[in-house]
Formats: structure tokens, C-alpha cells, sequence
């Protein structure tokens, strides 16, 4: 909770239709097992202590009068529980009946929020039972307490921790859980074309529980799960839905007690049909707050139709459970991978072709070096040039070998050149950086950063002037992990006309390449590009050793995976270097020790 994580529970009981006492002692049994299992927001089913199948004995005040009762006892006995519970059950309100979330913390209750959308498929459904509710606030009279009712209900966290002298206090590192703001929807509110949900998020409600009685009909599983994950997605919330499931209809309805929790379109857990129990996992407040911000037309803001209603959290550490991908830009599975690949390589492609197209260029011009990052800059031109109908000889591709240079590299650089067809052109710098060292007075023994930025510098002018030359373009090659670190010479190689790859992460510059390679039809440049692939990351700036490469960029500067795993949380998450680390560990677990990964994070914010 001090990172802005909040562990939710969606909790479907085993219950028996209008055996109120019965389920009630269901409900206080499972929200003391999720309170355990650390939840601090723990959702029911809709109707959860009379059932939602009990059809007209609605209509009876026995019915009623023991909802109101048990739900008076379930407050009673989960006293001692700081988690915010949502019950279903029926409430009698102004001689109305009302299907409503009954919201309890510490003993209190704190709300209730009535369903507004009942469905009407036939003669036993809600409307015959079931007034809608209505948005506007009122306080209402329950069992001699005074409870807010209404759909216009905002629930906000005020965190706390204990200090001095047992005192409770404001606690500044669990600011992201203080942005915690919890609504409530009742099933067929979320499938309509206005969820109330809609008005809560543009509030400020980041979190949406939703107490549900789907029926299970074929298919329809899918569309629900695609339902509530785009509705996160939608609202850039949590979203937490439990329905009704085992012992629930004894009649021609089957419901199966499907749990969904959803973050902004990813699916954080499913507990899959007709099973009862409890689902956890784990909001990220913090990053839902950050998007939130980040989308200028998300216009939310306090509204005062909406009653905010406090309730305090202990701070405490959450115990993390959900998973975090080590590459967060390259997707796991394969075949999503593949059309991710053909779309990023089309991008690429259709962004230079236009370039292209609008000054006129007669040619491409690219240094070659063998490595990653030029290969991808090179098929992408190649790609360019097929949409404008080009020649590929218009795309010369110049190799400048110099004091680091391997054959492999090398040899490489002219296969692949000649291969797609481009003009390849060859000029060696060593004797112009020599020139230049002995203008500088620089000894080229001495093999320092000048020794090594010499040589880029000369081969950014060599592609510039040649450009002039043919009324072309310099193309440039690097990525946007190097861009990040600042691993490029200053006024050498982070120069180009039009830096294709400055929006792709290094991981993801290899799989591109991969993907190529894998459907590129051509055997030998195929075999080209696998040995690229197989190529150690380096500038090859500093004089092999043996023949191979001396100068390996991960030794250097870190490992690749790992910073594009910090760039993406703090880039695209907007984390800070804390929440960073412990991601980190918890992702690359088994793999790095956390003395290595606390290095380079390091490494990663200092540069």
C-alpha cells in the first residue's frame, strides 16, 4: 500500500435462496478469510443475503425484515475488519423496494447504493419486484441508524498509520493509496449504453465494484470478461466484479459465480465458471492516477452531485501476488508478437515513406556497421522504398571500418547490403581519424572517449556530406534505449535526417530483426540477419581482441532488458525510483540478485 498497491477481493459464497441467516453467516466467514488474505476491498454478489432467485417472496416482509437484520449482524461481526465490504440484499425505502450494495467498514454502515437498469427478459424478472434507483443523495432511515442512499455514493480513502504514542497519523508515503475512490454498479448497469460507473470515474472513482447475478447462458462468459475489461480500459480504473454462483437458482437459471478484477484493460485475475470462493489480486492506484493524468481529455473533477464518504486504511506493506513481465514492450505470446512486429515494421516504413515523399529525396543514406540497430534501419528503408516504388540502388548503404571493426561485422554489412540490392559503398576513416588525431594532438594509443568519438564523428560526416551529394537523407539507426541512456557521441552518431528507430526499445529492435529474418523468403539474406542476431551489442569503437569484438555495450552500460523494464515503468508509468526497484526484483526474481539490479537502476537514473 506504500507503493499505491491495494489488494481487492471479489468473493462468490455458496448460498441458499431465501435462507437469509444462513448466507449471512457465509458472508462474515469469507470477508474474514479475504480480510486475512489482506483485501481491503472485498466484493459480494448482488442480493447476497437473500439470493437473487427468491422471485415474489420479495414481496414478503418476513424476507426483508431478516435481510435488514442479518445485514445489521454481518456489520456487527466484521467490526474488527478494516476492509470495505459490499453486500448485496434488499432494503425497503419509502414503501419501495430497492436491489442495492449495502457498503460496511468497521462496523458501520456507510451507504447504499441502489441498481438503477432492471431487466426485464420475462415475467420473473427484477422490474416486477424492483424500483430503479435514482442518482440523488438522500439520507434515509435503517433500522434506527441514518445511512446515505443513492447512486451518486463516492467512497474515499484516508490512509493512516500509527504514530507516537499509538496515535493515528496521515502517512505521506502511502500518497497514492489516499487517491483511492471507490463506486459501486449492480450487474445490468455495467451492460448498458450509460453505466452509472461512467458519471462515478469522471468523479474521480478509480476503483468500480460491481455486485452481480449473471445468468450463464452459451458465450456469453466471453462477452462478459471483454465487458468488464474494456470497461476499465474505458474508465482507466480498477474494476473488481463478483457474481452469483452455487446454490443460487433451483429453478431454469444457472449462474456461475464467475470473479473478474481488471486494471485498465489487463485482466489481473479470472476465476473461470461455475467455482465459488475468493479471487484476489492487487490495484495499482498510482498508475491508474498517472494515466489518468497523462490523458488531457479525461476530464475528471469533483462533482456536487456526487457525497463523498470517508473511510481510513491502516498504511501497511501489501504482499504482491501479480505478476510483472520482465520485456513490458515485447509481448509474450508468439503469434501476437508476429502481428505487433508487422505493425511497428509498417510505422516505420509508412513515417519515412511520407518523409521521403515530401522533400524529394532521391536517396537513403545509412552507415552499415553489421549491428542491430543499422539492420533494422536498413530494412525499414527497404520497406520505404517498395511503398514509393523506389529502386533499392537509390539506398546506399555505407560501411566505414575502422579501428574496432571485426570481419564478422563487417562481412555482415556487405552481404546484407548486396543482398537487398542497395549501392554499397566502402571508405575506410582510419587514415582520416588518424589525420585527426595528430591535428588534435591527440596519441592514438591512448584509446579514451576522444579516441572512440573521433571515429563517429568521422562517420557522421562522411553519411551528411554524402546525403548532399545525392540529394538524399541520412537515415539514422539508433534506438530509444540509447537515446535514454545517452549512449550516442554528441554530434556523431545521435545526428540523422530521420531517426527511424528512435521509438523502439532495444529488446524489441532484436525481435523486429527476428521477425524479418523469419519470413523474409531469402535464404541468404536470412542467414545474414540470424548472425546478426547472434552478434554481441557493441560500437566497436576500441581494437578487437583475437579477431572478436572487445567492446561489449552491456558490460558497459547494463543490461538491455533491464533498462527498458525502467524505462517503460518510469516513462510510460511515471513511477518513481522505489516503486522502480520493486518491481524489478519481483520481475527479474531467479535472475539478477538485487545488489544488480539496485546498480543499474542507479546506472539508468544517473545518466
Amino acid at each position: 500500500m506504500r507503493d499505491g498497491f491495494v489488494k481487492v477481493a471479489s468473493v462468490t459464497p455458496k448460498i441458499r435462496v431465501a435462507d437469509v441467516e444462513y448466507n449471512a453467516d457465509q458472508v462474515i466467514r469469507l470477508a474474514r478469510e479475504a480480510a486475512q488474505g489482506g483485501a481491503k476491498i472485498i466484493v459480494f454478489p448482488e442480493l447476497t443475503l437473500t439470493a437473487y432467485t427468491c422471485n415474489d417472496l420479495f414481496l414478503q416482509f418476513p424476507l426483508i425484515r431478516k435481510a435488514a437484520q442479518q445485514l445489521l449482524r454481518t456489520a456487527q461481526e466484521t467490526a474488527d475488519l478494516e476492509a470495505l465490504l459490499f453486500v448485496g440484499l434488499p432494503i425497503e425505502v419509502s414503501g419501495k423496494l430497492y436491489n442495492v450494495a449495502a457498503v460496511l467498514q468497521k462496523g458501520k454502515i456507510l451507504g447504499f447504493v441502489p441498481k438503477k437498469y432492471l431487466p426485464t427478459y420475462n415475467e420473473y424478472y427484477e422490474s416486477r419486484w424492483f424500483h430503479p434507483g435514482k442518482r440523488e443523495v438522500r439520507d434515509i432511515e435503517f433500522c434506527g441508524q441514518t445511512v446515505p442512499f443513492g447512486m451518486n455514493l463516492l467512497f474515499s480513502c484516508i490512509p493512516e498509520e500509527t504514530g507516537e504514542n499509538g496515535k493515528r497519523q496521515f502517512c505521506e508515503e502511502a500518497e497514492g493509496l489516499s487517491r483511492l475512490l471507490v463506486s459501486a454498479e449492480i450487474c445490468e448497469d455495467v451492460w448498458t449504453p450509460d453505466p452509472p460507473s461512467t458519471l462515478a470515474a469522471l468523479a474521480g472513482a478509480n476503483v468500480i465494484v460491481n455486485l452481480s447475478a449473471s445468468v450463464e447462458v452459451t458465450g456469453k462468459s466471453s462477452y462478459r470478461e471483454q465487458l468488464v475489461s474494456m470497461t476499465s480500459a474505458r474508465l482507466i480504473a480498477g474494476y473488481i466484479y463478483s457474481s452469483s454462483g452455487e446454490g443460487e437458482s433451483s429453478q431454469d437459471l444457472v449462474f456461475g459465480g464467475q470473479r473478474l478484477i481488471c486494471e485498465n484493460g489487463s485482466m489481473l485475475a479470472n476465476s473461470g465458471r461455475f467455482t465459488t470462493g475468493i479471487t484476489y489480486a492487487e490495484l495499482d492506484v498510482e498508475r491508474l492516477t498517472t494515466e489518468r493524468r497523462r490523458m488531457t481529455t479525461y476530464l475528471s473533477e469533483p462533482s456536487d452531485e456526487f457525497r463523498i464518504i470517508p473511510f481510513s486504511l491502516t498504511v501497511e506493506e501489501t504482499k504482491l501476488t501479480r505478476t510483472f513481465v520482465r520485456r513490458p514492450f515485447v509481448p509474450d505470446d508468439r503469434s501476437d508478437r508476429e502481428r505487433r512486429c508487422e505493425e511497428i515494421l509498417t510505422i516505420q516504413a509508412l513515417g519515412l515513406k511520407k518523409r521521403i515523399e515530401h522533400i524529394h529525396a532521391k536517396s537513403a543514406v545509412i552507415g552499415i556497421s553489421g549491428g542491430l540497430d543499422s539492420t533494422l534501419a536498413l530494412l525499414v528503408t527497404v520497406r520505404a522504398f517498395d511503398m514509393l516504388n523506389m529502386d533499392h540502388s537509390g539506398i546506399i548503404a555505407v560501411t566505414m571500418p575502422a579501428f574496432g571493426t571485426t570481419n564478422r561485422t563487417y562481412t555482415n554489412a556487405v552481404t546484407m547490403s548486396k543482398t537487398l540490392g542497395c549501392t554499397l559503398k566502402e571508405i575506410n576513416i582510419k587514415e582520416a581519424v588518424q589525420i585527426h588525431f595528430r591535428d588534435i594532438e591527440h596519441d592514438p594509443a591512448v584509446t579514451d572517449v576522444t579516441y572512440e568519438n573521433s571515429q563517429a564523428r568521422e562517420r557522421t560526416q562522411i553519411l551528411m556530406d554524402l546525403a548532399n551529394q545525392n540529394n538524399g537523407m541520412v537515415i539514422g539507426t539508433g534506438d530509444m534505449s540509447e537515446l535514454a541512456l545517452g549512449w550516442a557521441t554528441y554530434n556523431g552518431d545521435h545526428m540523422s535526417m530521420y531517426a527511424v528507430n528512435c521509438s523502439v526499445p532495444k529488446t524489441l529492435v532484436r525481435h523486429l530483426v527476428h521477425y524479418y529474418a523469419d519470413f523474409c523468403g531469402d535464404e541468404k539474406l536470412k542467414e545474414v540477419l540470424y548472425d546478426v542476431l547472434d552478434t554481441p551489442v557493441s560500437p566497436e569503437l576500441l581494437p578487437p581482441r583475437d579477431g572478436e569484438i572487445a567492446q561489449i555495450t552491456e558490460d558497459l552500460v547494463g543490461p538491455y532488458e533491464l533498462h527498458d523494464f525502467f524505462l517503460y515503468h518510469v516513462v510510460r508509468n511515471g513511477y518513481g525510483p522505489q516503486k522502480v526497484y520493486l518491481l524489478a526484483k519481483r520481475a527479474f526474481d531467479g535472475m539478477y540478485t538485487d545488489a544488480v539490479i539496485y546498480k543499474w537502476l542507479r546506472s539508468f537514473y544517473w545518466r
